[in-house]
């Protein structure tokens, strides 16, 4: 798995428009925190028992293929690097983790949103 900043992963995805965007945060997260444009929301864990989604592997085959790209972004960087791992093992090879994630790193003060991440480097998200 190679990992990506938030900046080098929007153009990889402008480059490699075969490539699949996943989002693998809870759904709560994608709907009320907001989510990376473009992307599909395939959750790798998510409530209400916060149990890992049993059927992640087989929901990103079906989107991605084995053969298409799989760029993973998650809160921080790290639930999609976890997911990514999974993949691999599940033999996909060409698989992309966005560090620091959409919400990025806490800060001195412990919020995110201040230094590092998807919406701090002003790449294109919405909120549903």
């Amino acid at each position: 798995m190679q990992n990506l900043t938030p900046t080098e992963a929007h153009k990889f995805l402008q480059d490699n428009p075969e490539a699949v965007f996943i989002d693998v945060r809870s759904e709560m997260e994608y709907m009320f925190i907001g989510h990376p444009a473009d992307c599909i929301w395939i959750p790798w864990v998510d409530g209400p028992d916060w149990d890992l989604n049993p059927n992640f592997i087989a929901q990103v085959k079906m989107a991605a293929s084995l053969n298409r790209p799989v760029v993973l972004i998650c809160r921080s960087g790290r639930r999609s690097a976890d997911a990514g791992l999974a993949l691999e093992k599940a033999g996909l090879q060409d698989v992309y983790n966005v560090t620091h994630g959409f919400e990025g790193d806490l800060d001195e003060k412990h919020h995110r949103n201040s230094c590092n991440g998807w919406r701090f480097d002003g790449l294109p998200w919405v909120q549903t």
